[in-house]
């Protein structure tokens, strides 16, 4: 039976990655998988599987805010069908492969280029930086190969694309709103792809006793689900009455905060 201590963790990490989807247009990956790392080391989940259990089960929570911002995005036209349809090939094949390469990556490592790649986004964030606008897409392949790049890194860090899509895609002269339209779109495959890998990836660890199928812990996917589709709306509320450029520089502070403190748990 799970205690009701872990249940009220899960519920609450559920509330949080809601509002800050709503609030600040973001996925839930920066937040969940240190959090989770810690949770599932309180819960005497070994050291050398917590991390691709924490990403794994990240991936699996994401598939249902991807599937709600989606819906969002497609019923205001603002995605961007075609793209979605040749980048989702590249990326399903890149997470999946991805997910491969990281079930085989020590913790450790894995906790490094997490911690590495999350500094990265929060310093975009913190600056506000913007690519300013190149040139068109020049064909699929383009668009293939970049998917796979982005499945790629997504699977390694749990995230849904976003903080990698958005960029290239106003790089090449997609309208803003066009761009997050589509890459939400694109989040949903990732989501899917990194899941799927996850599960065969951690096959051998599954333990029906334990909730676990592979690298997925199911109640915390399930708990995290249920709050953040219900508080996801509160974030887009308050988005009208808080000062969101200053929240989004504290929110900045706080993924490397929780990186660094993974990295430290990990060592």
């Amino acid at each position: 039976m799970l205690e009701i201590e872990w249940i009220l963790s899960f519920l609450l990490l559920g509330s949080v990655v809601g509002v800050m989807a709503g609030l600040l247009g973001i996925g839930g990956g920066g937040i969940m998988v240190p959090m989770l790392t810690s949770i599932f080391l309180a819960q005497g989940v070994p050291v050398d599987k917590v991390v691709h259990l924490a990403l794994g089960t990240s991936m699996a929570s994401i598939i249902f805010t991807s599937i709600s911002s989606m819906r969002a995005h497609h019923t205001n036209g603002a995605v961007n069908w075609t793209i979605v349809k040749v980048m989702g090939v590249g990326v399903v094949l890149g997470t999946f492969l991805s997910t491969f390469i990281a079930a085989q990556i020590n913790a450790l490592y894995l906790a490094i280029f997490f911690s590495v790649f999350m500094a990265y986004v929060s310093i975009q964030m913190f600056l506000n930086k913007k690519p300013q606008a190149d040139k068109g897409v020049t064909g699929n392949k383009e668009l293939y190969v970049v998917g796979s790049g982005i499945g790629a890194i997504s699977a390694l860090v749990s995230i849904g694309g976003g903080s990698l899509t958005v960029p290239y895609l106003i790089w090449k002269n997609i309208d803003i709103k066009k761009a997050v339209g589509t890459s939400a779109a694109i989040g949903l495959p990732i989501s899917i792809a990194g899941t799927f890998g996850y599960l065969v990836n951690g096959w051998s660890n599954t333990s029906l006793d334990n909730y676990t199928l592979g690298f997925v812990y199911v109640p915390a996917v399930l708990l995290i689900s249920i709050t953040s589709f219900f508080c996801a709306p509160y974030g887009v509320k308050l988005a009208h009455y808080l000062p969101v450029p200053v929240l989004k520089k504290v929110f900045a502070l706080l993924l490397i905060t929780l990186s660094i403190k993974m990295l430290i748990t990990i060592v």
